[in-house]
């Protein structure tokens, strides 16, 4: 079994950024559900929580590029093949 210390440095950051990238998207849809059960039977969110989903939106957009930037920096085949295993 594969571990975060068997990878190369290029390859840890990019572990690390698909960790964040995976936390940001879960913070997001978590936020998105709880407004949706909310106001399920009428209404709608208030500003504060439309600004509340456009900044998690904000973060997980930038984790997503900054692990698409992170995967082309690891050019190693063995490494990208120990990533696909630990983000699998």
């Amino acid at each position: 079994m594969q571990t975060v210390d068997d990878l190369s440095e290029q390859a840890k950051v990019a572990y690390q950024a698909y960790v964040d990238m995976s936390q940001s998207k879960a913070a997001y849809f978590n936020c998105m559900k709880a407004i949706d059960g909310k106001y399920q039977s009428g209404g709608a969110p208030s500003t504060a929580e439309n600004l509340e989903l456009e900044k998690l939106l904000a973060r997980h957009d930038k984790n997503v590029l900054a692990f698409t930037t992170a995967m082309a920096a690891v050019t190693d085949d063995s490494d990208t093949e120990k990533l696909m295993q630990l983000m699998s």
